[in-house]
């Protein structure tokens, strides 16, 4: 049974509103009490005890910047990709369209100019049309200002749970401390600072934040070019952005449109032939969707999510990684990075081309810095960051480490096996103990036994080749590539033709301890923890440690660089909102090898590629014909993974080719690349082709002059041993040594060349 009326109270009746009135005056008495004279609010004078307690209330309230958007940047200045919370580009007043400062005041808060925070006018309006039935706003614009700048701090606090709705959750208490703090507001900055602030912290959409956002999500516009329809439009949206959604409502915004045009023309702020004008315009919107964070970046969206990971692990940018990312992604930072467009284009091209559709998910990576600077110029590969129709999509990075060197989460692959692209280091220690280049060793012997006496001044070197001691925990003798290598040859055609005989045999001369002091100073480490590689383990001679691209290629910069190394950078600046300065990468370098050491191996290098196992890349960049160029090929034992690294002596760039999946155990035999079909994927395949091409384009804008040549003495002919005649010949590539074993061996995929050879494991 329904409870029924009495008639007294019943609002219907004109008794019932008037007691309704009054009961509402009771309940906001002491409110009424503070706001009927604002004057004296404003002067700080009491008038009664009720005027007394609403002077007790906070009266500070702290006007932060309102969360904005952050751009990362190419060197060049163009947009890489928008990173927010909240779509929001803050713009000064006179930035903005005088149709929407005149809308915005006609619609919300006429008598903007004559209250002083609040309009008490307004209040007693609002009372009396409530009382009659009509609900009416009575919160102005400096309230409303209030309100924002109150529920802006709370989400970027990360207290979206405390955020205050009128008429949803605000009691008389929220109510009353919003007005103190909007008459406090008015003693401290002017109108046009108030309307400013609140234009650009008004929501009109989940994509659009601010008058800025809002003009080019619903009309691909500035807030300056908004014409008198556009900026009506947006006035009345702000009343309630989804009802009143152009997109999805666009006959409720055009009557809100119209009743602000209306408004507008009543307070002469437009003329009559302007307003006839505007209300017969049609709601037509020209959207521009934001796209936000490094997935939707349309050149280099791992580079990107790179960059973005080096912000976020930075303490400078806050305390924890919530403090950090409400910095970035609330802070309006522009970010200034390294990239060069052009140089990430024709990186991306050659990935895709490479291997940019393959049903099996092979990877392509290719990566540049420059030596001297250590500055990333692109960094690209042949996936897609979000799912596509015919993509091999990933998160991964592959041109990445997995981790930094304080263990945080890069979200890189962590590299592959560099292959044959290590024997430089071995290379540039025999250089660095003086020993000629032209020296030629022994490259017949392939047993190492177990108790081979290697010399290492502090360590001990483990491992050992030795198919008689199996049973022990030797692996089968040393291997190369092909029958016919098996000969003593000098340490450079050894290099040059990347037999691992040779590399054995040099290394049997030299310090290990030397070889590790190279590699660590070259900047090499584990792609997948960023430890160093320890080179008392034979058989990262030949490259069986996982090393990212980015590694690889700032270590032959160095190469590039006379001997210094630069720790590879990605940003070069960042400035908050205000423009202030923020921590960034500054280049960092360090004397690594000797120059004339650097200089041996740059001149040994440009052999690869002019008769060596780099020759076969075709295209071929000769430097003979070209321009001075050095580079390695490398191939992992199952063909798994495939290597080019090369430079100039401006820019130095790693390509690679091979399987991203898992732990990477896949061989690369017997498969089917772009329509060719591969019986064992070799360095100068397809990783060859995409570092030829790119470097013959690229390269020439970054310096290409001569290298300097080494010392007469690194070049002096040498004595040649005899042969062993004891040792074994085999035509199967190497097989993995003991300690860090690489993956089982390949037949090899196609006939060879005698001299140079295909490339050698």
């Amino acid at each position: 049974m329904a409870t029924g009326k009495n008639p007294l109270f019943d609002t219907a009746t004109t008794l019932g509103k008037l007691i309704l009135f009054l009961g509402v005056s009771a309940i906001c008495g002491v409110l009424m009490a503070g706001l009927l004279v604002p004057a004296a609010a404003v002067s700080g004078n009491a008038a009664s005890g009720s005027i007394k307690f609403f002077e007790t209330l906070p009266a500070e309230l702290k006007v932060d910047p309102p969360s904005q958007s952050t751009k990362i940047l190419a060197s060049d200045g163009s947009t890489i990709a928008n990173l927010y919370l909240e779509n929001r580009t803050r713009v000064s007043l006179d930035q903005m369209s005088p149709y929407i400062k005149d809308a915005v005041i006609a619609i919300e808060d006429s008598r903007f100019y004559e209250h002083g925070g609040v309009d008490t006018t307004g209040i007693l309006r609002a009372l009396v049309a409530t009382a009659r039935g009509n609900k009416q706003g009575a919160s102005t614009i400096t309230q409303q200002y209030v309100n924002n700048v109150i529920n802006s701090s709370l989400e970027s606090e990360g207290k979206g749970d405390q955020v205050l709705l009128n008429g949803v959750n605000k009691g008389v208490g929220d109510k009353l401390r919003e007005m103190k703090l909007a008459i406090a507001l008015e003693k401290k900055f002017t109108k046009e600072q108030i309307l400013e602030g609140y234009l650009n912290i008004v929501f009109f959409n989940r994509d659009a934040y601010g008058i800025e956002a809002a003009a080019r999500l619903f009309f691909s516009t500035s807030a300056k070019n908004l014409t008198l329809p556009q900026a009506a439009l947006l006035a009345g949206v702000v009343n309630s952005p989804s009802f009143y959604d152009p997109i999805t409502n666009p006959d409720n915004a055009k009557v809100r449109r119209n009743l602000v045009l209306k408004a507008m023309l009543s307070q002469g702020k437009i003329k009559q032939a302007q307003y006839d004008a505007a209300v017969a315009t049609p709601v037509k919107t020209k959207v521009t969707q934001p796209r936000q964070g490094c997935a939707y970046s349309p050149t280099s969206p791992y580079f990107c999510d790179y960059v973005l990971h080096l912000l976020l692990n930075n303490p400078a940018y806050g305390a924890d990684t919530k403090e950090r990312e409400r910095k970035i992604f609330r802070g309006g930072l522009t970010i200034k990075t390294t990239l060069d467009p052009k140089a990430q284009k024709v990186a991306q091209a050659q990935v895709d081309s490479a291997a940019g559709a393959n049903p099996n998910k092979w990877g392509a990576a290719l990566v540049s810095v420059e030596p001297g600077t250590g500055k990333i110029t692109n960094m690209a590969q042949n996936t897609s960051w979000l799912p596509a129709k015919g993509k091999f999509d990933t998160q991964l990075n592959f041109n990445v480490d997995k981790r930094d060197e304080k263990g945080n989460d890069l979200n890189g692959l962590g590299g592959a096996q560099p292959g044959s692209t290590m024997k430089p280091f071995t290379f540039a220690e025999w250089l660095d103990e003086g020993k000629s280049m032209n020296t030629v060793v022994d490259g017949s012997v392939r047993k190492y036994p177990l108790n081979f006496q290697w010399k290492n001044s502090c360590g001990v070197t483990t491992g050992a080749y030795n198919t008689d001691e199996e049973g022990l925990g030797a692996a089968p003798d040393l291997q190369n590539a092909e029958e016919g290598y098996y000969r003593p040859m000098t340490v450079l055609k050894g290099l040059y033709n990347s037999i691992n005989t040779i590399t054995f045999a040099s290394a049997a001369q030299l310090d290990f301890c030397g070889i590790q002091k190279i590699v660590d100073a070259v900047g090499l480490h584990n792609g997948l923890d960023n430890q160093p590689i320890n080179m008392s383990i034979v058989a990262n001679l030949l490259g069986s440690t996982q090393t990212a691209p980015l590694t690889m290629a700032s270590a032959f910069a160095t190469f590039a660089n006379d001997g210094r190394y630069c720790a590879p950078i990605a940003i070069t600046s960042v400035t908050d909102a205000t423009g202030a300065k923020l921590p960034a990468q500054a280049t960092n370098c360090r004397d690594a090898l000797k120059p004339e050491v650097a200089r041996g191996v740059n001149h040994a290098l440009q052999e690869v590629l002019n008769r060596g196992s780099g020759s076969l890349i075709q295209p071929r960049i000769s430097t003979q014909t070209d321009f001075p160029i050095a580079a390695k090929t490398g191939t992992s034992n199952n063909n798994g993974s495939t290597w080019v690294v090369g430079h100039t002596t401006g820019l130095a760039t790693a390509a690679w080719f091979g399987d991203p999946l898992g732990s990477q155990k896949r061989a690369g035999q017997n498969i089917t690349i772009n329509g060719q079909f591969y019986q064992g994927i070799d360095g100068y395949m397809i990783a060859g082709p995409m570092f030829s091409k790119f470097m013959a384009e690229i390269a020439p804008s970054h310096g290409t002059e001569p290298f300097p040549e080494p010392p007469s003495n690194l070049l002096a002919e040498a004595y040649q041993p005899p042969a062993n005649n004891n040792a074994g010949k085999n035509n199967n590539f190497m097989p993995p040594a003991t300690q860090n074993p690489a993956p089982s061996s390949p037949a090899p995929s196609a006939p060879a060349p005698k001299d140079p050879p295909k490339e050698k494991k």
